[in-house]
């Protein structure tokens, strides 16, 4: 038995995955248990979950995987300080102490920390991204391509896998990089980087790509893909802001946080889009060129682009896409896990991702105790028809429902263990999610989530199911007076399929919903307010409820009515904990 940890931590969205003789038994990021959205410490708390699910102790991990190199990233550092100083001086100076305490002494903060023996193995950033996508996908072989901020050196890279071995033929170098365009404008647009990038994705639609061309001023697009930046317009890579005042004169000023979102601001959003489709797809294509395969892996920041995602078959030659539902740098931890099992020590491939349920769960004896212990009103259901029942019934009367099932999800989408469900086909459904539930940005779409067997009765779409909400698609002219709800401003959909073998439960609610609706659609959004991680346990379920409009919290074998319990519960230091 070979047990290997993967680790990514002191960047952003720390994590951790634990595989057992190939297979992953466990992953799960740091933000989901210390409540600190997109949490960058070491993940203590996720590697003693992954260590307590694979029921193993430190001492039975073989490797641990890191996913990245720090001293090259050190050396990258070092060398754009010292091309820009004096200019970056303050910039490095509060950067140091970091390095110095941290991220130059990974092997000695892993063996401190986790009481650690054995090795420790480096595995270059975008290489991590690379076999967290083509390892753990269904394809013998694929062509890959990574696209993120930066890693080390690397902003993209490109390449193909086969059976257990990848190999990147080329990559793209800091500063030239589509996650820094795409975050430098999420700063201009008012938004925060790093976490918002997706909004301004929600807000393209809304927009006209008529700022194309000042974009064209800012990066040069070759046919292959690859881009070279003005840096003129850019300031990050001496300061801690982004845009800089050349970018700002072409642009307009920066928005503050609070100010409206005007249609100059859906503009610059459209037009950022429409230019980060036209790099992806052109690498796509020379990608293709290269290899000549028909399937196709992505990961890294910009593969949770879904609107680009949903068009990547119409665009370029590929006809299967890839991608692994941790496609940001939480998801490196399993890439570096896997790149070592299987590649590093030559064990064949026996592990297909199927499910991202790879988190914690909670027995019904562990959520009853913890509702007696705080004395919480609720229902026990006496079967799980009586729970599938009465929740689709409670759906269909347009309830918002809190959904807590089994193992939490691995990625930043909720696919129906930790979700919030609602009525697709009211159409003041949205409005009553933004103002109560979500307290988030009106312009913001909510995501269907369908049964698999209806999807091409609703949805443009050439495949026959998308588990993980990582593509967008067209609804279908006919079905967007149906689920008004679900249709974004274009007409589109983040649509999930599920199965019965994917998630029981969830599935059976869905085709409940549809006996009284005629409607195998319903809203799925995260379970967590705007600024918070997804829930994790029972008590952060409990406490999203009572903090917000949420009407019911179905909670394992349990239903919990909102009104039934104080107000001032959820925020009482009494609570007991989970």
């Amino acid at each position: 038995m070979q047990n290997i940890l993967g680790i990514s931590c002191f960047y952003h969205d720390a994590a951790a995955c634990l595989i057992k003789d190939g297979i992953v038994v466990a992953a799960a990021e740091e933000e989901r248990f210390t409540r600190k959205k997109h949490d960058i410490d070491f993940p203590i708390n996720a590697i003693k979950y992954c260590l307590k699910e694979g029921n193993i102790n430190i001492d039975q991990v073989n490797y641990i995987g890191f996913y990245e190199k720090p001293l090259l990233k050190f050396e990258r550092l070092l060398s754009q300080h010292l091309e820009m100083f004096p200019k970056s001086f303050w910039t490095f100076y509060k950067a140091v102490p970091s390095w110095l305490n941290e991220k130059l002494r990974v092997p000695s903060v892993i063996k401190k920390k986790l009481k650690y023996k054995g090795d420790v193995l480096f595995i270059e950033h975008h290489l991590a991204h690379a076999a967290s996508s083509f390892l753990v996908s269904p394809f013998d072989e694929a062509a890959i391509l990574t696209i993120d901020a930066v890693g080390e050196w690397a902003t993209a890279s490109y390449g193909y896998g086969k059976g257990n071995e990848i190999i990147l033929l080329k990559e793209l170098k800091f500063p030239n990089s589509i996650g820094l365009l795409y975050s430098t404008v999420t700063a201009h647009l008012g938004f925060s980087v790093n976490n918002s990038e997706y909004k301004v994705m929600g807000l393209s639609p809304y927009g006209r790509p008529i700022f194309v061309d000042k974009f064209r001023k800012v990066v040069d697009v070759k046919e292959d893909g690859s881009i070279e930046f003005d840096m003129d317009y850019f300031d990050y890579h001496y300061k801690l802001t982004m845009p800089s005042k050349k970018f700002i004169e072409e642009f307009g000023p920066i928005r503050k946080p609070d100010e409206e979102v005007t249609q100059v601001h859906k503009d610059i959003a459209a037009s950022l889009q429409k230019i980060t489709e036209e790099i992806i797809f052109k690498m796509l294509n020379h990608l293709y060129n290269e290899t000549k395969m028909k399937n196709l892996c992505m990961a890294g920041g910009v593969a949770l682009n879904s609107v680009a995602n949903g068009k990547i078959t119409k665009n370029t030659p590929f006809e299967n896409v890839w991608i692994q539902p941790a496609a940001s740098d939480a998801g490196t931890s399993m890439g570096a896990a896997a790149y070592v099992y299987n590649t590093i020590l030559g064990n064949n491939r026996k592990y297909a991702m199927k499910s991202a349920y790879l988190g914690p769960w909670f027995s019904t004896e562990y959520v009853q105790k913890f509702l007696d212990d705080n004395k919480i009103v609720y229902k026990k259901f006496k079967s799980d028809q009586a729970l599938i029942k009465l929740t689709a019934n409670l759906l269909y009367n347009n309830n918002v429902i809190g959904w807590f099932q089994g193992r939490m999800e691995w990625g930043p989408r909720a696919l129906g263990a930790r979700s919030i469900l609602s009525n697709a086909a009211n159409p003041n459904m949205k409005d009553v999610l933004n103002l109560k539930v979500k307290h988030r940005e009106k312009f913001r779409p909510f995501a269907p989530v369908i049964s698999k067997e209806n999807v091409h009765e609703y949805f443009e779409i050439d495949k026959d199911e998308e588990p993980f909400m990582l593509f967008v698609y067209p609804f279908k002219e006919e079905k967007k007076k149906l689920v008004p709800s679900v249709v974004h401003v274009d007409g589109t959909g983040r649509l999930q399929t599920i199965s019965e073998e994917q998630n029981y439960l969830y599935y059976n609610v869905i085709k409940e919903f549809e006996k009284l609706s005629e409607i195998p659609i319903l809203v799925n959004t995260s379970f967590n307010i705007r600024g918070e991680p997804i829930v994790c346990t029972p008590e952060n379920a409990y406490r999203c409820m009572m903090g917000t409009g949420i009407d019911y919290l179905v909670l394992d074998k349990f239903l919990i009515k909102r009104d039934d319990n104080p107000k001032d519960k959820w925020d009482s230091e009494n609570i007991a904990k989970d």
